[in-house]
Formats: structure tokens, C-alpha cells, sequence
């Protein structure tokens, strides 16, 4: 459901598509994905929406954010919350989705369509609002995973829902196997 012709733009919700991939058993290729999109339509942004924890040495994050800013996407990032609930439990907190309504309303009179990769039932509102400006949205995220991804409500509200899953071969690498530690290295040495 997509023209030649529209120009469009990918919204990201960084820790719900990881979510769902992971989900799915497969990692994303954002290389792939992106040229995914701009052969579906003329790609005018491609935005990554994800928050950061700034006082950690060193943040698994980190590698991706810096190659996909290095390579087209326009990286929306904050550095995210740290708090301990009533159980002492550490949480991290780091919303994205005022940071991604704002651009996509910002954008929404230059593109005709807009792809949300996400399944948080908040965007029904941003999608209802895009809609009502003549911007087609598609919404990427899966059914398929238990408990599903993505929220009735958005599913519904969307012009075209994309299930991440059939997009797997397309976009999807097998996930990367955690590298050794010195602990786990020694330990198969001995």
C-alpha cells in the first residue's frame, strides 16, 4: 500500500520495535530497513526515537545510536530516568512519545505518508490527527508474539497495519549471540 510518488517518513520507537523483534526472535537490520523504505516511496526522514542512560561507563545502545546517525537517521534522544520503586527494585524511565508527536505533527504537512513503527496505544491520537491532515499512516509492529506487540485501538485507527513479522526476511538478521566474558572464556578453557 504504498506509491512511488508519496514522501515518506519512519518514525521509530526505538525500545518497542526492539521489543517486538526480540519477540519475534530476529534482530533488526537498519541498514536493510531503510533501504527498504526508500524504495517503497521518497524517504525525506527517517527518525529514531530512543532515551539513554547517561551515567552508565558503558551503554549497550550507544554503538546503534552512533551508527545510525552516522548513517541517515536523525537520532531524538534524552537521557533516561533512574528510580527505585516501592519494592527496591531499580527502573529505568525513558518516554519517547511527546519527543515523536511533535516531529511527526512538524513533518505532517510535507509527507503523505508516515510509518510508525510501534504498537503503544498512546499514538492513537497522533495517528487520528495525521490522518485528518491527509497523511496516510502505517503502523508496523506484531500480532504474532505473545502477548501481542500492539495495541487494538492502534491497529484499528491505522490506514495499513504491517506485521513485522512477514517484513523479517526483508529487514530481520538472526539475533547476535552475547559475546564471551573473560568469566565464560576461562571457564571452557579449563
Amino acid at each position: 500500500m504504498f506509491y512511488k510518488d508519496e514522501r515518506l517518513a519512519l518514525f521509530i520507537d526505538g525500545s518497542n520495535l526492539y521489543a517486538a523483534a526480540r519477540a519475534l526472535g530476529f534482530d533488526i537490520d537498519y541498514k536493510l530497513l531503510r533501504h527498504e523504505f526508500m524504495r517503497r516511496g521518497k524517504l525525506l526522514r527517517a527518525f529514531y526515537y530512543t532515551a539513554l542512560l547517561e551515567n552508565d561507563d558503558y551503554s549497550p545502545i550507544r554503538p546503534l545510536v552512533d551508527w545510525l546517525h552516522y548513517n541517515g537517521y536523525s537520532m531524538v534522544t534524552k537521557p533516561a530516568k533512574e528510580y527505585t520503586d516501592s519494592h527496591g527494585r531499580r527502573k529505568v524511565k525513558g518516554n519517547m512519545d511527546i519527543e515523536l508527536t511533535v516531529d511527526a505533527m512538524e513533518l505532517a504537512p510535507r509527507i503523505d505518508h508516515a510509518v510508525l513503527f510501534s504498537g503503544d496505544g498512546d499514538f492513537r491520537p497522533l495517528v487520528e490527527s495525521l490522518q485528518r491532515q491527509g497523511v496516510r499512516v502505517s503502523v508496523v509492529s506484531t500480532i504474532r508474539s505473545q502477548p501481542p506487540m500492539i495495541a487494538d485501538e492502534l491497529r484499528r485507527q491505522a490506514d495499513n497495519f504491517i506485521e513485522l513479522d512477514e517484513l523479517k526476511d526483508v529487514i530481520g538478521r538472526p539475533p547476535r549471540e552475547q559475546q564471551p566474558t573473560r568469566e565464560t572464556e576461562d571457564a571452557t578453557t579449563e
